[in-house]
């Protein structure tokens, strides 16, 4: 699915995600919300066979993701229940817009509420957060990414939730890619010697990056030959002077305390992508509340 509109600069395009990926997750965050006696409250105070038509709706203005996992939390708990979906992921949302309708047992999907609730709002927080600041350094040829700065079993929802805003995905675990960071150069004993068994070990698809914080640091990298460049905590101007001395020769990424206010600027400099760790491990919820009809 596009997540573009016409005359919009042309931002990545999202898949769903199957759902014999989201079923053990989502059968999780139910078991563990259930405890040991299932929803007692809904048990106690609404009867046996009642049904309920309920509505999904956005509170506040922003983009939908994770309503595929919010309806499977749903029908994992009635699989007989009626569920309209109205928006899909990457629709931008205003307050009071409607995103799904349900019709079905009362007490299971009360049950399921919060769980698809919790999902829903944080995945559309995390794209809410990601569109705008890939719309505004799309124009630089500059891509925001996300990093592996994810809740434990959330990392394959939060990196497509990115993807849905527009975004693109850094490493999903430590065997996508080598990336070799301060620690590893400094055990393994500089940048050259890191460099050297890193690509003695590296397969043939196996793509490289380094994270240097100095200019003699990015020197020593591009004489030896890298994939990509992960440019730390860098000023503007520096991070200006570390793009031309790459000169095409290597990916650029930049990352270290980026903003929404700061993006525009990195962006400006010409690095290909700019990393941001806060876009999945401490954005905002976007406020989407269940109203009975």
């Amino acid at each position: 699915m596009s997540i573009i509109n016409e005359g919009e600069t042309r931002m990545a395009t999202h898949y769903a995600l199957p759902q014999v990926m989201l079923e053990p997750v989502v059968r999780a965050a139910l078991a563990e919300d259930l405890g040991r006696g299932g929803d007692i409250t809904s048990q106690a105070v609404v009867p046996a066979g009642t049904t309920a038509r309920l509505q999904l709706v956005a509170r506040e203005a922003g983009v939908l993701a994770g309503m595929d996992v919010a309806k499977l939390a749903f029908m994992l708990m009635d699989n007989a229940c009626n569920i309209e979906v109205l928006q899909q992921d990457g629709a931008d949302l205003l307050p009071g817009t409607v995103i799904a309708t349900l019709q079905g047992d009362a007490q299971a999907l009360l049950a399921a509420e919060r769980t698809a609730l919790n999902f829903l709002g944080h995945l559309s927080g995390i794209a809410s957060a990601t569109r705008p600041i890939a719309r505004a350094i799309a124009p630089y040829g500059t891509k925001v990414s996300c990093t592996r700065k994810t809740m434990p079993g959330m990392r394959m929802l939060q990196k497509y939730a990115v993807r849905v805003g527009g975004g693109s995905n850094h490493r999903f675990g430590l065997d996508d890619a080598i990336l070799i960071k301060d620690n590893h150069v400094a055990i393994a004993g500089g940048v050259r010697a890191a460099l050297t068994r890193a690509k003695e070990n590296a397969g043939y698809l196996v793509k490289i990056e380094l994270e240097v914080d100095t200019l003699e640091q990015l020197d020593e990298a591009l004489a030896c030959g890298v994939d990509m460049l992960l440019l730390d905590n860098m000023s503007v101007p520096m991070l200006t002077e570390a793009v031309q001395r790459i000169g095409g020769r290597a990916i650029s990424e930049a990352s270290g305390s980026i903003t929404p206010e700061s993006a525009v600027e990195v962006a400006k400099t010409g690095v290909n992508q700019i990393a941001m760790g806060w876009l999945t491990h401490s954005v905002r919820v976007l406020d989407i509340g269940l109203d009975s009809v």
